[in-house]
């Protein structure tokens, strides 16, 4: 098992709790938007919408990566859909995003971060997963 895989339970939670930290944006999304991209909120209704949808499912793979943490049964599929998730995201600041670099520096680097994390602790939770 690699050395990273056995802190499993530690990473999850973490990344859980910062990933729940986009609540901000379904209460607040003009401010969570100049926050992260430093540009205000543009569209309308429409666009107020989207940014607190968004908030709020972010919000919920935070949360699920939390119960995820006390839940090996379940950490497969929290780790892969989280992971893709951040790493769809971070594709999209990447290839589209170059205007708002360096404001969304931080986020690239932790999002990839966890995407490795998650990665490398994915074969242990499937392992522990189907022993069960």
């Amino acid at each position: 098992m690699p050395r990273i895989a056995r802190h499993t339970r530690a990473i999850m939670l973490v990344t859980g709790v910062l990933t729940c930290t986009m609540l901000y944006a379904a209460i607040a999304p003009q401010a969570a938007l100049l926050s992260m991209f430093g540009v205000a909120l543009e569209g309308g209704a429409l666009g107020e919408i989207l940014v607190r949808s968004w908030g709020l499912l972010i919000t919920l793979i935070g949360a699920m990566l939390i119960h995820g943490a006390f839940n090996p049964a379940v950490r497969p599929l929290v780790l892969t859909v989280a992971g893709l998730s951040k790493l769809f995201f971070v594709a999209l600041l990447l290839l589209l995003g170059g205007e708002f670099l360096p404001k969304t520096l931080t986020p690239i680097v932790i999002d990839s971060l966890a995407v490795v994390f998650f990665a490398l602790c994915l074969p242990q939770a499937l392992r522990d997963a189907s022993a069960r």
